[in-house]
């Protein structure tokens, strides 16, 4: 499973993997972020998450709040309605760019982690018209600074060698 997180002011989109569409996979993932970042950063990059009524995100307090839910508030989650992609559909428009990658309904049960980063990390380096022929990553690192965009695992990739096709993950 992959869970995405995309930063709709710089069209940057992070990738974890995922070994089950859980709600504590994704309390995972962000109490991860939330240790990496500290609470600074944290709160500046996640003040609101919006997303889907997946049931992995059904344990809201423990996102907003820590693991255990009792926590001071750290961000707030917002769902989209239901049937309403249009909601968020700047994410549904960079999934294209991962099922360019890898096909869609393939499983990601075969890539690991590193390939999962290769793969946003090319995402992240393709320049798009939205930003003024910046990429994402670039975009990222001027609004938020190469610090967090290091702290996040985020790499900028040589525009010339950019490879968005399922060959990037062939080994």
């Amino acid at each position: 499973m992959l869970l995405t997180i995309y930063f709709v002011n710089v069209s940057l989109m992070l990738g974890f993997l995922r070994e089950a569409n859980t709600s504590k996979s994704v309390i995972d993932i962000y109490a991860g972020l939330y240790h990496r970042l500290g609470e600074q950063d944290f709160r500046r990059l996640f003040p609101v998450i919006l997303t889907d009524n997946g049931s992995e995100f059904s344990n809201p307090k423990c996102i907003e709040n820590g693991p255990d839910g009792k926590g001071f508030q750290r961000t707030r989650i917002y769902y989209c309605n239901p049937s309403a992609p249009y909601q968020k559909a700047e994410i549904e428009v960079n999934h294209e760019f991962i099922h360019r990658v890898v096909a869609k309904g393939k499983s990601f049960d075969e890539l690991m982690l590193a390939d999962i980063s290769l793969m946003m990390d090319y995402i992240n380096s393709y320049r798009r018209k939205k930003l003024n022929g910046k990429s994402p990553h670039e975009a990222f690192c001027f609004y938020y600074g190469e610090d967090l965009a290091e702290r996040l695992g985020c790499r900028e990739v040589a525009a010339k060698d950019i490879n968005l096709t399922p060959g990037l993950l062939k080994n």
